[in-house]
């Protein structure tokens, strides 16, 4: 599901209620804002210098990836899937069969 509940400029991709992805412009760079397991969140903003931490979000479980010529698009792909799975191995069983038989 998608919506703008951040305002026109911010789409947020949910899955039933929750957020796994927050895509909007800020500085005039395009800014992918996702979920992440803590551990994984500080190793990915030390390795690369455009990822930090979720900006306006809990810094801890989100983070940032800024648009870069070091952010590949398979990268992003994996931290978007990795951000889905977070969110989805967190809901109710009975949505997550839901989403299971898709």
């Amino acid at each position: 599901m998608q919506s703008q509940r951040f305002g026109p400029d911010c789409e947020v991709f949910k899955i039933f209620d929750k957020m796994f992805m927050l895509i909007g412009a800020y500085s005039g760079k395009l800014l992918v804002t996702i979920k992440c397991k803590p551990e994984k969140s500080l190793e990915y903003q030390e390795l690369y210098p455009l990822i930090s931490a979720g900006y306006h979000l809990n810094n801890k479980h989100w983070i940032s990836i800024a648009s870069g010529d070091e952010i590949t698009a398979d990268l992003l792909q994996d931290l978007i899937k990795d951000s889905y799975d977070l969110v989805a191995g967190k809901l109710p069983v009975k949505e997550r069969k839901l989403i299971q038989n898709v």
